[in-house]
């Protein structure tokens, strides 16, 4: 799976243009989050759809009772996206319901499923965090995993989790069992504020699945060559 490029842009146009850069035939995978979703609704995923060979990861991480993401999810599943997410801490029964929505909306419409990805624990969150601020006591690595393992028996078909625990991840969960890893940096750039992060070719050799990349491709100075610098250090690591 090719690096994805997170689009984290506040509207169509300033979107379009960034796409516009990479080669016409070239298929990218991008990552449609919260910030684009809510400022241009359901008809963004379409525009870019329409605009390029592209897979599209839809990240808008659905936490709430299963009715009520069971129903929401169904709406997603008609858009025909690669990759949708939910909150692995909204439960089990939470997250069977998401994978029916999203199941029965995407037959709906005459598309694939998309892949279900559960969310662990976000890249911004450290030990004291979760300590301090979510009273979970059991290190973080640990919780990450049990997450994990929850989600694969809830229909899951992956997780989103920083690489430092993809190897925990991998102990407890089948092979084909997705792993798709943010708060990827280059050697030397800046962090900001994700707090677990590591470089795209370690990523690779701690057995992610994927890695979601945004600020030094949406940033740099000249995008298309920061993408095909971070594709070839994620395409050229060994496992």
């Amino acid at each position: 799976m090719t690096p994805i490029i997170a689009l984290d842009f506040k509207d169509k146009t300033t979107t379009l243009d960034f796409l516009s850069q990479f080669p016409k035939e070239e298929h990218l995978f991008v990552k449609v989050g919260m910030e684009l979703f809510y400022a241009e609704g359901p008809a963004i995923i379409t525009e870019i759809q329409q605009a390029r060979p592209v897979s599209i990861f839809l990240d808008l991480k659905l936490h709430d009772i299963p009715n009520t993401v069971e129903k929401a999810a169904w709406q997603l599943g008609k858009l025909g996206v690669a990759m949708t997410t939910v909150h692995a801490a909204g439960g089990k029964d939470m997250m069977i319901a998401a994978k029916r929505g999203l199941l029965a909306g995407a037959k709906a419409a005459g598309h694939p499923a998309p892949k279900m990805l559960a969310i662990t624990q976000l890249t911004s969150t450290d030990q004291t965090m979760l300590t301090n601020q979510l009273s979970i006591e059991i290190p973080i690595s640990q919780a990450v995993q049990h997450l994990a393992a929850i989600a694969q028996a809830s229909n899951a078909d992956g997780v989103v989790a920083s690489a430092l625990e993809t190897p925990l991840i991998r102990s407890v969960t089948r092979p084909d069992f997705l792993v798709v890893t943010p708060g990827i940096r280059p050697y030397g750039a800046a962090v900001g504020d994700q707090k677990r992060v590591v470089t795209p070719g370690r990523a690779k050799r701690l057995g992610s699945s994927a890695i979601v990349v945004g600020r030094p491709i949406t940033q740099a100075d000249d995008p298309v060559a920061a993408y095909q610098s971070i594709k070839e250090a994620w395409e050229t690591a060994h496992d």
